[in-house]
């Protein structure tokens, strides 16, 4: 029988022998973890994981699921290195940058400024937009004129947002008696959105957050600019190795190369700014009292069709306020404004009567999106389809031989717009086949209808119902 002693012997050695093993699979998981470069991480797990926030300029619910800038192109990313996206919300700035640190997250795409401040903490890729920093005020309030006319407690910012290093660094050089307030867990569009109420007097944002904003909270404007241009960019950990941010910087190269950057600018960017106040203002009160009476008909119309009603009903807002006794000088008539030839080529009778109207604008803008050339996808089809749809097919067709002419792509709605105007000038529309034409009317018409597109979606798909109910409710 072995003694009390000898036994605390062999389990004390058998503990030690237990504990040295387990610190030994420890750092040989460790060592393993960081030894294999993220780049093949990320491949072996079949997942890029982006920490990125809900934004108009970054992620929201489109009418087809996630959609925006900086989801469409992190989704282009995942894609060319051959796994899945799955996006993470950090509730915070500074959980942005936490996730990051703590490998909780590959990287960041959140329409992220570089900073010099950020530059000591992250790694950021190749910039791919510009931006600058706008303080934002509400239409009829008196308007600041520089950082100097801003009253203690007027200003709120998000709390460690570039904005709020911008205005650090305007007060030590410039302003020694700015101040602001930090607003810990708000974000950007609250703050818009607080300003629109008159809750809150000031606060600052991205220009392209206040062009795209603008559109949805319609009592903000811009008072003046505190930064000049700002690269956005993405970002990840500074630490480790970089083979992930290599792989961004040539995927973002390409992007660049080939055109890609330039359309998704184009498409998320490119038609914001045009609606005023004014527009706004009317939208939306129709909006709230005629739109109701006519979305079951545009909802049978895209049941019929395949369209989205959100898209009939933005065409139909353009062409006629949803107006059914509307009518122009040149005879068209009705909520979708068809002519006599094209209500007979879709069974309209009656071109007044709003349900036909809009079943039979549905049927029309089918009949021309079939001519145009089926290698034609994506975004640009339906942009082109809906000049087609104002100006006339041919004239449409005239603009694309112009565009080739050019040495550019006639398939890109980026670039065909860019040529329709000139079917106005004699120098370029004596050279096509069907002449003169007002070729910026498609322009502004496709332009205005995305607008109206984008806000009917966030209308209907908004996570803010309380913040909509009140943008309606402010007109009576």
């Amino acid at each position: 029988m072995s003694s009390p002693t000898n036994s605390h012997t062999q389990i004390s050695v058998a503990l030690t022998l237990v504990l040295v093993l387990t610190a030994f699979v420890v750092a040989a998981v460790f060592l393993r973890d960081t030894s294999t470069p993220l780049l093949e991480k990320v491949k072996q797990r079949g997942e890029l994981v982006v920490a990125t926030r809900r934004s108009t300029t970054a992620v929201y619910d489109g009418a087809n699921g996630p959609d925006g800038f900086e989801y469409t192109l992190a989704h282009l990313f995942a894609n060319e290195l051959g796994v899945e996206l799955r996006l993470v919300y950090p509730q915070t700035v500074e959980q942005l940058f936490s996730d990051i640190d703590r490998r909780k997250v590959d990287m960041v795409s959140a329409g992220l400024t570089v900073t010099s401040q950020r530059q000591q903490y992250l790694a950021f890729s190749t910039p791919y937009l510009t931006v600058s920093e706008q303080v934002v005020y509400r239409v009829g309030q008196l308007r600041p004129r520089s950082l100097a006319d801003i009253a203690d407690g007027d200003l709120h910012v998000v709390a460690s947002s570039s904005h709020e290093e911008t205005l650090r660094r305007r007060r030590d050089s410039e302003y020694p008696e700015l101040s602001w307030r930090s607003r810990r867990g708000n974000s950007t569009r609250e703050l818009l959105s607080q300003v629109d109420r008159g809750e809150i007097r000031l606060t600052v944002a991205d220009s392209n957050a206040v062009a795209m904003e603008r559109r949805f909270y319609r009592h903000i404007a811009t008072a003046f600019d505190i930064s000049d241009s700002q690269p956005i960019a993405w970002a990840f950990r500074k630490s480790g190795d970089s083979s992930l941010r290599d792989a961004a910087n040539r995927f973002l190269a390409k992007a660049e190369r080939d055109g890609t950057l330039q359309r998704l600018r184009a498409r998320f960017f490119g038609h914001t700014g045009r609606l005023n106040f004014v527009d706004t203002r009317e939208f939306w009160r129709n909006v709230r009292d005629r739109l109701p009476q006519l979305r079951p008909w545009f909802e049978q119309a895209a049941a019929e069709t395949g369209y989205d009603w959100s898209l009939l009903a933005a065409i139909g807002y353009q062409e006629s306020h949803w107006r059914a006794d509307a009518v122009s000088p040149t005879g068209v008539r009705g909520i979708m404004m068809l002519t006599r030839a094209a209500a007979k080529r879709v069974g309209v009778r009656n071109r007044s009567d709003p349900e036909q109207s809009i079943l039979g604008g549905a049927r029309y803008l089918k009949i021309v999106e079939r001519k145009i050339p089926r290698r034609i996808q994506g975004p640009s089809r339906l942009w082109l389809t809906l000049a087609g749809y104002n100006v006339g097919f041919g004239h449409l067709e005239d603009a694309r031989i112009l565009t080739e002419r050019d040495g550019a792509n006639a398939d890109l709605w980026l670039e065909v717009k860019q040529r329709l105007p000139l079917l106005a000038d004699k120098a370029y529309y004596q050279t096509v086949k069907r002449g003169f034409a007002r070729g910026q009317e498609p322009v502004d018409y496709v332009d205005n209808i995305r607008n109206y597109y984008d806000m009917l979606v966030w209308f209907t798909t908004t996570r803010d119902g309380p913040a909509i109910e009140r943008l309606l409710a402010d007109d009576g």
